[in-house]
């Protein structure tokens, strides 16, 4: 009998895993409806480890990005494409954009707080729990598994990404995209983080949410409009105050299943 009910709970605790393998599965997309046709489309990152900031050796390093061992305990959904100005406007009903115009164009012009409440509204009308992505879901979606400098190798051309000399922003998703399925995560427009700014953790860290006071929160992935590819990198760390928007300066969004 005693052979039987342990029997019972391994085979109950395999069934359990083999659920909660289901649900977790990396790559997936989910896909959601924001009415008139419009959809948000996120991509399920699966928890790791990887190395955030770079190397002393790296090309166009800073000091803020001090290199140490990150963990992330839970999966996670990114944004397969910065939120463009037709998703922006199904949710607050109007369009910030100020440079160019277009219903694939990453929106822009948008400040951190502006993010918020565009987050707030949308978590009201999907019940989804959408935020930003934090600085290190942020890095180490963009990297996808990659050391390199860009998830395209140490070096970014004008056919990897929209950045560095153009002189606008593309329609999202006009590049292949990383590893993980994720577009535009070099160029395009700049991407708000949670984070505040501020010095990065040396050593092993888990699941890091940036410092706890700040004046300035995160941005990373550069633009189309940075005179300098470097500050595209995987690595490369932007501050900025987060009531001040800047028309090339927009957002991808995160969530926790």
């Amino acid at each position: 009998m005693k052979r039987f009910l342990g029997l019972v709970m391994v085979l109950g605790l395999v069934g359990a895993l083999t659920v909660m393998a289901q649900e977790v599965k990396p790559g997936k997309t989910e896909v959601i409806e924001l009415g008139k046709g419009v959809k948000l489309e996120m991509v399920l990152i699966p928890a790791g480890k990887f190395m955030m900031g770079s190397p002393a050796s790296e090309k166009g390093r800073l000091i803020d990005e001090t290199q140490h061992e990150v963990t992330l305990t839970k999966p996670f959904y990114m944004g397969k494409y910065e939120v463009t100005q037709e998703q922006w406007e199904a949710v607050m009903g109007k369009n910030p954009s100020s440079r160019d115009k277009g219903a694939k164009l990453p929106v822009e012009k948008v400040s951190w707080n502006d993010c918020q409440e565009f987050i707030k509204k949308l978590n009201a009308k999907t019940n989804g729990g959408y935020r930003l992505p934090s600085e290190a879901e942020w890095e180490y979606a963009c990297r996808a598994g990659t050391k390199t400098a860009y998830s395209f190798g140490d070096d970014i051309t004008k056919s990897d990404a929209d950045v560095g000399s153009s002189t606008k922003a593309k329609a999202v998703g006009s590049y292949r995209p990383n590893a993980f399925g994720i577009y535009d995560m070099h160029g395009n427009v700049w991407e708000w983080c949670n984070d505040r700014y501020g010095s990065l953790q040396e050593g092993e860290v888990t699941d890091p949410m940036g410092p706890g006071t700040g004046e300035y929160r995160v941005l990373r992935g550069g633009s189309f409009h940075i005179l300098n590819a470097s500050f595209a990198r995987s690595s490369y760390r932007r501050h900025l105050t987060p009531t001040f928007p800047l028309n090339f300066h927009g957002f991808r969004l995160a969530r926790t299943p």
